[in-house]
C-alpha cells in the first residue's frame, strides 16, 4: 500500500512538473515578441535587417526621442487618451444601466432586446465604415473627437451589456429586497450596491474596450484627417511610405505606444480574471 501511495505521489509530482514546464514555455513564447519589439527599438536599420533576433551591439536611445518628435507622439497620446477615456466612460455607464435592467427585471420584449444586443455583436465593425462616414459627414462630426467616441461606444455596448448582465444575474435577489424594505430606491440600489458589486465585470469590459479603442486604426484613418487630432495608430504610420519603412523609428514608436496598454493590464489583471470567470460560469 505504501509503495502504491509513493508511486501515486511521484506520478502527480511528475504531472505538475510537466504542466509547469509547459506553462513556462508558453509564457516565454508569448512574451518573446514583446521582448523583440523592445530590443529592436534600439537598433539601426542595418542591424535590424542583418541581426533581427540578436541584442543590439550599441543601444541607440536617441531612437525613442526621434520617434517621439517625428510622429508628434505627445499630441497623439493626448488625443488617444481623450477618445479612449470618454468612450470607456459612456460604455461602462450605459452598459451597466442596461445590464442592470435586463438582469434584475422582468418585462415584455425582454428577449427581443437581448436578441437585439446580440445582433449588435454579430455585425462586422468595418463593414459599417462607409455608412458611418456618410452619417458623420451629414451631422458635421468628421474631424472631431465625437467621430471616434460615438462609434466606439456603440460597438462596445453589446459586449459590455452581456458581460455585466451575466455577472449581475448571479447576485441574490434577497439583497435588493432587503434594500427596498429599508427604503432604498432602485437608483440607490444600482449606485450603492449593484455597481460596486459588478466591478470585476466592468473591469473586464474596461480593459477589453481600452485595447480596442487605443489600437484602432481604421476608424481613425477614415474619420480623422486633421494632424492635430490624430491618434496613436495614425502617428505610427508616418514612418512607412509606399517605398520604404524606417524600422528603427517604427519600433521605437511602437514601444512607446504599447506601454500604456501594459500598465493598464497590470493594474486590472486580477479584476479581469474575476470578471471573465464570473461571466463564463455564472452566465
Amino acid at each position: 500500500m505504501a509503495k502504491i501511495q509513493v508511486e501515486g505521489k511521484s506520478k502527480r509530482g511528475l504531472g505538475r512538473a510537466l504542466i509547469q514546464l509547459g506553462l513556462t514555455l508558453y509564457a516565454l513564447v508569448t512574451l518573446y515578441p514583446l521582448f523583440w519589439l523592445f530590443t529592436s527599438a534600439f537598433k539601426t536599420n542595418e542591424e535590424f535587417d542583418s541581426r533581427p533576433f540578436y541584442l543590439p551591439k550599441v543601444w541607440h536611445w536617441d531612437n525613442l526621442t526621434r520617434a517621439w518628435d517625428v510622429s508628434a507622439m505627445g499630441t497623439s497620446l493626448i488625443n488617444s487618451t481623450i477618445v479612449t477615456v470618454t468612450a470607456l466612460a459612456f460604455t461602462l455607464v450605459m452598459g451597466a444601466l442596461a445590464a442592470y435592467v435586463l438582469a434584475r427585471f422582468q418585462f415584455r420584449f425582454k428577449a427581443f432586446f437581448m436578441g437585439l444586443f446580440l445582433l449588435g455583436m454579430l455585425i462586422p465593425i468595418h463593414s459599417t465604415l462607409v455608412p458611418l462616414f456618410i452619417m458623420l459627414k451629414q451631422v458635421k462630426l468628421l474631424d472631431t473627437y465625437w467621430a471616434l467616441i460615438l462609434p466606439y461606444t456603440a460597438f462596445e455596448l453589446p459586449l459590455a451589456i452581456f458581460v455585466t448582465a451575466a455577472f449581475l444575474t448571479a447576485i441574490p435577489k434577497e439583497i435588493e429586497e432587503a434594500a427596498l424594505i429599508d427604503g432604498t430606491g432602485y437608483w440607490g440600489i444600482f449606485f450603492r450596491m449593484m455597481l460596486p458589486l459588478s466591478l470585476p465585470a466592468l473591469s473586464t469590459v474596461a480593459i477589453l474596450g481600452f485595447l480596442r479603442f487605443w489600437n484602432d486604426f481604421a476608424f481613425a484613418l477614415i474619420f480623422i484627417s486633421k494632424p492635430a487630432l490624430k491618434t496613436v495608430p495614425l502617428s505610427l504610420s508616418v514612418f512607412a511610405t509606399g517605398y520604404s519603412t524606417d524600422y528603427k523609428l517604427t519600433m521605437a514608436a511602437m514601444t512607446i505606444a504599447v506601454i500604456p496598454t501594459i500598465i493598464a493590464f497590470l493594474m486590472f489583471q486580477e479584476q479581469i480574471m474575476k470578471g471573465m470567470t464570473a461571466g463564463a460560469v455564472k452566465g
